[in-house]
């Protein structure tokens, strides 16, 4: 996950100049009629960004203009935008991880006509695209499929039904589902977390401060109707959900990694890949990779969605977006390619070519045969995008503070810290105690 953060004016304006000379993909047309620039995310996997070369080469000669793209992964982007936005110039069309949409919302140009004809094709995009998308009522950037990503269960078949959960059996790969999924619960992750840990396979699960910890620890937090800070702004540490949860949790740290508090976001996937792990929250990255690496554990392999608390079912969500610089010298331009490259042809093409990964923002997309497709095993991914029959919830962790005051909390780490004090022995008062005082600067007590 991306990290805000804060430079100079002056750093700022020397880094602005510094992005001219990042390596550009040029697609040019003869006979252009303008000019486009715009960052796209470096995929992970090659055959995306060999797609959406090709589509956007498409969008070129289509509309006979000379379009510059840039591909650029999460460190390079955050310079990028960081100089940008405070030089006001550069590209006309921005990509915005995940919480950087609310970090630039007087820089950017409404996107309300964007977003009225895709939903009017495709219907309406999850809450948390609109939780971070929109501001005082108006999108602000379009959500994207690129490299947007549920946080699902990804877990080892042979040594979880030994734990005592046949994750085969409770998400089969077929449209009805299986009345099983109901015991998918943390009272059932709870077991088979101590029985896994014994057994020397411990969920890869970890209590840093980077996007993964967060992200399993907010989605944990909502499954037990604990919000930390309400949408008021106001905190609500000390509230019977946030206790349970705590409680809850002080039993489940036990279990965890030696090094849990040590975690980044590349921890669990080394973990999972290494077969030293049962189960990690993550994409299903890990497996893309053993498929070449380890292909015994690819075929042992099976994505699920998260557990189920008191409060339902929730699943962290990090989705992507584009979108139009206030200052950029074709607003036109930059409006019609997105909603180009948002067209559901082209958001399955890049998503085939990416074996599943990207997960579109639209309800109406999530019926892709991909995820039925791909293999080893037969159905891995076909639990991977939340279906209706989940009965689970996209989340961000933090929501539904106001996303001004979420993100701050969120990049600090906080809850996920939370859950480290507790390793550490402090009790759950005195946890609580701590966060208020952290959170204290940002949000009402």
């Amino acid at each position: 996950m991306t990290n805000s953060r804060e430079i100079g004016r002056r750093r700022a304006l020397r880094l602005a100049g510094a992005t001219a000379a990042l390596p550009l993909v040029h697609i040019r047309t003869a006979g252009a009629a303008g000019k486009l620039s715009m960052v796209v995310p470096d995929h992970w996997v090659p055959e995306g960004n060999v797609v959406m070369r090709r589509q956007i080469q498409a969008f070129a000669d289509e509309n006979k203009i000379d379009v510059q793209a840039d591909f650029l992964t999460a460190q390079p982007n955050r310079v990028t935008l960081a100089a940008e936005g405070l030089a006001r110039t550069g590209h006309d069309v921005a990509y915005f991880p995940i919480w950087e949409v609310q970090n630039n919302v007087e820089r950017l140009e409404p996107m309300d006509d964007v977003m009225a004809r895709l939903t009017g094709q495709y219907g309406p995009t999850n809450e948390i695209c609109e939780y971070l998308g929109r501001h005082k009522g108006h999108w602000l950037a379009v959500p994207i499929s690129t490299m947007s990503l549920f946080y699902c269960a990804l877990g080892r078949i042979s040594v979880l039904k030994e734990a005592g959960v046949d994750v085969q059996a409770m998400y089969p790969a077929r449209a009805e589902g299986s009345p099983k999924a109901a015991e998918w619960t943390y009272d059932t992750y709870l077991k088979a977390a101590e029985a896994c840990h014994k057994a020397g396979m411990p969920f890869g699960t970890g209590l840093g401060v980077t996007g993964d910890s967060v992200n399993w620890v907010g989605q944990m937090f909502a499954s037990f109707g604990a919000q930390p800070i309400d949408r008021d702004g106001k905190i609500q540490l000390s509230s019977d959900a946030v206790r349970q949860v705590l409680e809850y949790a002080q039993r489940l740290v036990r279990f965890l990694p030696d090094n849990a508090v040590a975690y980044d976001d590349a921890s669990n996937n080394r973990a999972y890949i290494s077969g030293k792990s049962a189960l990690v929250f993550n994409p299903p990255s890990p497996w893309a990779i053993a498929r070449k690496d380890a292909p015994a554990l690819a075929q042992d392999t099976w994505a699920f969605p998260a557990p189920a608390g008191p409060a339902g079912r929730y699943e962290a969500y990090a989705t992507n977006f584009w979108g139009v610089w206030s200052f950029s010298k074709n607003k036109g331009a930059g409006k019609d390619i997105i909603a180009y490259l948002m067209q559901r042809e082209r958001v399955q093409e890049r998503c085939n070519a990416v074996i599943g990964y990207d997960i579109p923002p639209f309800g109406s997309m999530l019926d892709f045969p991909i995820w039925d497709q791909v293999q080893p095993p037969h159905g891995i991914c076909y639990n991977y995008p939340l279906r209706p029959i989940h009965k689970a919830h996209p989340y961000v962790s933090l929501s539904p503070a106001p996303p001004e005051i979420a993100v701050r909390v969120y990049n600090r780490g906080t809850i996920s810290t939370m859950l480290a004090r507790l390793r550490d022995g402090q009790s759950v008062p005195k946890v609580i105690a701590w966060a208020e005082d952290e959170m204290g600067s940002f949000a009402e007590r």
